[in-house]
């Protein structure tokens, strides 16, 4: 994530981002984040990318993306290009990086991990390497008492002599002594904001760490955008997903942003949670215990605390007995036959008919390990439709998720697809 924005990047931020410079407003009304997954979408049916969408003879391509978005509102904010290069010249004026998850340097835990939750648009300033290391986050209220404030911070610190990260929201509290305990450790945090990131990154104490490379500060919104409980709810999501595991040290059930924040992550995400097992009894943390959440194991030195940040989350995958594919190994033909079978529901269906969005996501799943080893060499969407026997439309679909999920780049000139090298999917699937 260099200091320059991509091209893809600039058409992001010219369809979805306020940018904030002075007192000018968009006229016309940014895409939302469905409506921009439906222009991405329609721009890789048409073999395009959002970049394409600033070229001089891009007026077909806007065109054809006028059945999603109309064609006067998308020239509208793409016509937005002077008031984006003073947004971008005043960024950068401050080290305020910004990347879009449309390009390869979109942090892949956010986008492994949230896949179409993961914000269109990341901005940061600090060092970007600390986002790729083994970490840890600590969150929890902002009306602590002393000894859970003391706890977080002896928590972060031998989380620091491990060598290991600590990520937090930059809140009052738990999350701050959580932060400062790795960094009077010697150790590397990352700040998580809800709002302010460019006061946040001004403030002397602060740049002196990210002058250091030993913080870097993002957040989803506008650098200039002020805090909102609203943002502060979005935020929640990025501090666990860029995380290894999560340790909750209070929470107040059924109450307040660390509670949901928690809860969102055990029940939608499948995280690894933990929570405190040591000190004063919380309604909150064994409330979360009965969602899912692990007790803390209260790691003694530091290889105990690198065990237990990096003990691997099994997956829930479906039953292989579930499987549309057949389970005799290296046959990848579908285990349905040409006649019709009996639906569960007592009805009828054909192995042509569009599935359910259940059963869909069930088979995208399931294929996907297959689809990594088809694509591990660069194919255009017609010969990964062939090899795998299906249409092209599911092909383009399926070929949409996996970029989507980080593990499959597009290339230009021919248009075609290939895994992602780095890919953390790709690794666990040669380790097996």
């Amino acid at each position: 994530m260099n200091g320059v924005p991509t091209g893809n990047t600039k058409a992001v931020l010219l369809l979805t981002a306020p940018l904030i410079v002075g007192r000018s407003r968009p006229k016309a009304a940014l895409l939302s984040p469905r409506e921009y997954r439906a222009l991405a979408s329609q721009l890789r049916a048409a073999e395009a990318e959002p970049a394409d969408l600033l070229e001089p003879d891009a007026s077909r391509l806007i065109e054809k993306c006028g059945a999603v978005v109309d064609n006067a509102r998308l020239k509208a904010l793409l016509g937005r290009g002077f008031l984006l290069s003073q947004a971008l010249g005043h960024w950068q004026a401050r080290s305020i990086r910004v990347v879009s998850r449309a390009d390869e340097a979109y942090p892949r835990r956010l986008r492994e991990r949230l896949r179409h939750d993961a914000p269109i648009l990341l901005y940061s300033c600090g060092e970007i390497g600390i986002l790729g290391r083994s970490a840890l986050a600590v969150v929890g209220p902002r009306n602590a008492g002393e000894p859970l404030i003391q706890y977080a911070q002896e928590t972060a610190a031998l989380a620091a002599r491990a060598d290991r990260a600590v990520v937090s929201g930059s809140a009052k509290g738990i999350d701050l002594a959580a932060m400062n305990g790795a960094l009077e450790a010697g150790g590397s945090t990352v700040g998580v904001l809800a709002g302010g990131l460019e006061r946040t990154a001004m403030n002397r104490d602060h740049r002196n760490l990210l002058l250091d490379g030993r913080l870097i500060l993002v957040s989803p919104f506008d650098p200039r955008a002020p805090f909102r409980v609203g943002h502060a709810m979005q935020r929640n999501k990025l501090i666990y997903a860029l995380a290894d595991a999560a340790l909750v040290v209070d929470a107040k059930a059924n109450s307040g942003g660390t509670w949901a924040g928690a809860i969102e992550q055990l029940r939608k995400y499948k995280g690894r949670v933990y929570v405190r097992s040591s000190g004063p009894a919380s309604d909150g943390v064994e409330a979360l215990q009965s969602e899912g959440a692990i007790p803390w194991p209260n790691p003694a030195d530091a290889d105990g605390m690198a065990e237990a940040i990096d003990a691997p989350i099994q997956p829930e995958l479906p039953p292989l007995q579930n499987s549309l594919f057949s389970a005799e190994p290296g046959s990848y033909e579908p285990a349905l036959d040409d006649a019709k079978r009996e639906h569960p529901t007592g009805g009828t269906s054909t192995p042509d008919a569009e599935p359910s969005a259940d059963h869909a996501d069930e088979l995208y799943r399931i294929a996907r390990p297959l689809m990594v080893r088809v694509l591990s060499e660069a194919k255009k969407p017609d010969e990964f439709a062939s090899e795998l026997g299906v249409t092209i439309s599911t092909a383009r679909r399926w070929i949409g998720r996996l970029v989507d999920d980080g593990i499959v780049i597009k290339k230009s000139n021919p248009v075609r697809y290939v895994v992602l090298r780095n890919s953390l999917f790709e690794s666990a699937q040669d380790s097996h």
